[in-house]
């Protein structure tokens, strides 16, 4: 009777084993897909964050697509008093140039008038730019004269405030110098110059911040 209590005991043992272990694959099996949900939940709240930004922390006006694409920087009173002009640069390497609003020009009576690009030994707008390379691209000096901006009582000349290649001026400014009044950091912009990188540093230094410029100006 005895041996065969100890026969079943061990029986139950033997078979207990197995189920141990069964339930121990099974949690071993639950842990990773735990961890792989817990992962997963993670990056989507990440990613919420990113794409949905809290609201408190958006500004009041959102930036324009100037400000958004490229870093300001200004030439107070570049070669003359009165000539500020400003150095739209893009990620790419590109400036665009062009009248600051602070601009003499745009203080006289009558406003711009007409936008001369015959200046120099040249037409800048005759210049044509080709290819990749920027076949026919002249490189000028930050004191190039790019155009002649006009008024009823005066002239301004524009000039390139950055050393590089001219690869285009705004021709619309010839029929159109009323682009300079409504949209002068946008569709009335002077020329697009690409200087090389070592020269952008340089003038770089010589150029003021938008921050810097609105306090020199008291624009704030």
């Amino acid at each position: 009777m005895s041996d065969v209590m100890v026969d079943h005991s061990q029986k139950l043992e033997e078979t207990a084993v197995p189920n141990n272990l069964e339930q121990q694959d099974k949690q071993d099996e639950e842990q990773p897909q735990q961890s792989v949900q817990e992962n997963a939940e993670y990056e989507d709240e990440e990613l919420h964050k990113h794409l949905v930004p809290d609201i408190i922390q958006l500004p009041l006006i959102p930036p324009s697509a100037v400000e958004f694409n490229f870093a300001s920087y200004f030439a107070p009173d570049f070669m003359k008093p009165g000539n500020d002009q400003y150095v739209y640069r893009h990620a790419n390497g590109l400036c665009v140039v062009g009248l600051a609003s602070t601009h003499l020009a745009f203080k006289d009576k009558g406003g711009i008038t007409a936008v001369d690009f015959n200046v120099g030994k040249s037409d800048r707008s005759g210049m044509k730019v080709t290819g990749k390379r920027k076949k026919n691209a002249q490189h000028f000096e930050s004191n190039t004269a790019l155009c002649k901006v006009c008024t009823n009582g005066d002239s301004y000349i524009v000039r390139c405030c950055v050393k590089g290649s001219l690869l285009e001026v705004n021709e619309r400014l010839i029929k159109q110098p009323e682009l300079l009044h409504s949209s002068a950091d946008r569709e009335g912009y002077i020329a697009i110059i690409m200087p090389k990188p070592a020269d952008w540093l340089k003038v770089k230094a010589s150029l003021l911040s938008l921050e810097e410029f609105k306090k020199l100006r008291a624009l704030c």
